[in-house]
């Protein structure tokens, strides 16, 4: 099946990232990804929709577990959408190789890996077993761009 077409399926819409709209340059000179040979590399990716930081703060004391689970799904939905930006054609991803994911917390949180779970799952969900799964490592940091709760960014294997 087209990965399109499972994005219809899962009612999922991409947020169009074309024309320059890639958010991650509101914060510095960079772009939004990089390829090399089969390897497209992705700039952070956050949970931002139509210019809005979407559950702003740390977990668990601003944000819960559950809000960050879904900051992070978002931010899986926007990476994909930045894979479409660099790809045009998400049907040329071949694997997820790893994502690096930062959670926003207080210090004594542990459960960062509940929280980046909501991208992953959505990234297995869009592309399927075995494309859509890949390493992962899950970082709690004090603070993010805007309180933000969640970011990522990922390398990904292409045709």
């Amino acid at each position: 099946m087209k990965i399109e077409t499972r994005l219809e399926k899962l009612g999922i819409e991409l947020p169009d990232l074309a024309g320059g709209a890639y958010y991650g340059q509101t914060y510095g000179n960079m772009k939004s990804h990089h390829i090399a040979g089969n390897v497209l590399y992705l700039s952070g990716h956050t949970p931002v929709r139509d210019g809005k930081v979407i559950h702003p703060g740390r977990v668990p004391s601003e944000v819960t577990v559950e809000q960050g689970y879904e900051a992070a799904r978002i931010t899986g939905i926007n990476m994909i959408a930045g894979m479409k930006l660099a790809l045009g054609d998400l049907d040329r991803v071949k694997g997820l190789i790893r994502c690096l994911c930062f959670v926003a917390c207080e210090p004594d949180f542990n459960d960062v890996h509940l929280v980046s779970s909501g991208c992953t799952d959505v990234i297995a969900e869009v592309f399927g077993q075995p494309v859509g799964i890949g390493g992962r490592a899950t970082i709690g940091v004090q603070s993010l761009c805007d309180r933000m709760c969640f970011e990522t960014m990922a390398e990904v294997e292409i045709a």
